[in-house]
């Protein structure tokens, strides 16, 4: 599959390339993005390379995952991620630390949500995200899913185990506005300290569990959205 492009009058969403390595290592050294997703630590080059080939490149040309960088329309700069991995039909993110709060990432949930349902053929969206992580729940939330409730994440953290995460879920009927039942979120300010979506190890096959390439993690916006939603300091 070729990436293409989701866009509205305020946002379109691209593939990332090479020319956003710098903006994708600034962002995963963000101490926010690296509490709630498993990106390297030490993040450096190397790392956004190998997410760029093995994650981003991959996913799009075996139609396992597609990704997309947010930018302003006539921007060539990158402020975010987000991807939806077809067979788990997943979703993740992140926001870069200076854009975090401006609304950003649950516009492009949106646009990605629709994309999912209308040409995707999904049949539903699920997000999770470590408790705690506030940003990003409430991109989740604002966007219409419905909460589930807390259990193990699917995806291994740094060390191996699977911390507890909310989960939540979105239909293609459902409306796209607030819906009851979701945990307490921090309080008026939590969004702007960025979604960080816990969506486990990059390099993880969502399905099956197994490790991918040399198995190095990396930003896989689901490191974002098991991040696969980073806060999105929305």
């Amino acid at each position: 599959m070729l990436p293409f492009v989701l866009a509205s009058p305020t946002l379109e969403l691209l593939a990332p390339s090479a020319a956003d390595v710098p903006a994708i290592v600034d962002a995963c050294r963000d101490e926010t993005l690296r509490r709630f997703t498993t990106v390297p630590v030490p993040y450096d080059r190397s790392d956004a390379d190998f997410f760029l080939r093995r994650i981003v490149d991959d996913g799009w040309a075996t139609g396992r995952e597609f990704t997309w960088g947010l930018r302003r329309p006539g921007s060539g700069l990158l402020e975010g991620v987000i991807s939806v991995r077809l067979r788990s039909s997943d979703v993740g993110f992140w926001t870069a630390p200076a854009s975090r709060g401006q609304g950003l990432m649950t516009e492009a949930l949106g646009l990605v949500a629709d994309w999912a349902f209308e040409g995707g053929g999904l049949r539903e969206l699920f997000w999770e995200g470590y408790v705690g992580n506030d940003a990003s729940a409430a991109v989740a939330r604002h966007v219409g899913f419905t909460y589930q409730g807390v259990g193990p994440g699917l995806h291994p953290g740094r060390d191996g185990g699977h911390p507890l995460c909310w989960k939540a879920r979105l239909r293609p009927g459902d409306e796209r506005s607030t819906r009851p039942g979701w945990p307490a979120l921090g309080g008026p300010g939590a969004e702007a300290n960025g979604p960080v979506e816990y969506r486990g190890t990059v390099g993880v096959d969502s399905v099956t569990g197994a490790v991918e390439g040399d198995g190095r993690p990396s930003p896989s916006p689901h490191a974002l959205a098991r991040d696969r939603s980073l806060p999105e300091a929305p």
